[in-house]
């Protein structure tokens, strides 16, 4: 214990909101504060970068994969300040713990990850990390219909809505997803 108050961030919304560009920018601002900061993303999400999390707009923040949450408590450093964690719908259930317990041991945590699926339903560990914060960020993208503010993310296949039973974890990027309002977020059944 480092005898600071520890505390728990959520930056969350659909795809392409900023999330991780928000994450970043957080992240930037503690290294210029010398804070120690380590950043860990799911392994399954390797989009655009292997050892960095990379934003839709290119902001890129130094990171290491790991294959599940526990692997955050390994790979700790003993004078880290500030963790990350990137893309936490995609991590299991431990996670919860993991962040309880980086904040009980007095660091900061910021979390970044979907709030909700392709089918607008809650996403993986991501409403209960919600729950659980000092401060939440739920951040808006643009409907690519209508133009106004986005809070669904609409999964296509072959240019049309992702029906319900699809897989809900699948990785992708602009080729797979749009960001939607609630009138314009389709999910045939």
């Amino acid at each position: 214990m480092n005898g600071k108050t520890g505390s728990v961030e959520v930056i969350t919304g659909s795809m392409f909101c900023g999330k991780t560009d928000e994450l970043i920018r957080r992240l930037r601002r503690a290294s210029i504060a010398k804070q120690k900061v380590q950043v860990f993303k799911p392994g399954i999400d390797n989009r655009y970068s292997e050892d960095e999390v990379a934003s839709h707009a290119g902001t890129r923040f130094e990171a290491v994969k790991i294959e599940k949450a526990a692997d955050i408590l390994s790979l700790l450093e003993e004078d880290t300040t500030v963790v990350a964690i990137d893309e936490a719908q995609f991590l299991d259930k431990e996670i919860i713990a993991v962040v309880d317990k980086l904040a009980e041991d007095g660091l900061r945590v910021l979390v970044a990850g979907l709030d909700t699926d392709f089918r607008g339903e809650p996403f993986g560990s991501m409403p209960i990390l919600t729950s659980k914060a000092e401060r939440v960020d739920k951040l808006h993208a643009i409907c690519m219909v209508c133009h106004e503010p986005a809070s669904r993310t609409q999964r296509l296949v072959n240019g049309k809505p992702a029906h319900y039973g699809d897989p809900v974890e699948m990785v992708g990027a602009e080729e797979l997803y749009e960001a939607r309002c609630r009138q314009h977020h389709q999910v045939p059944d």
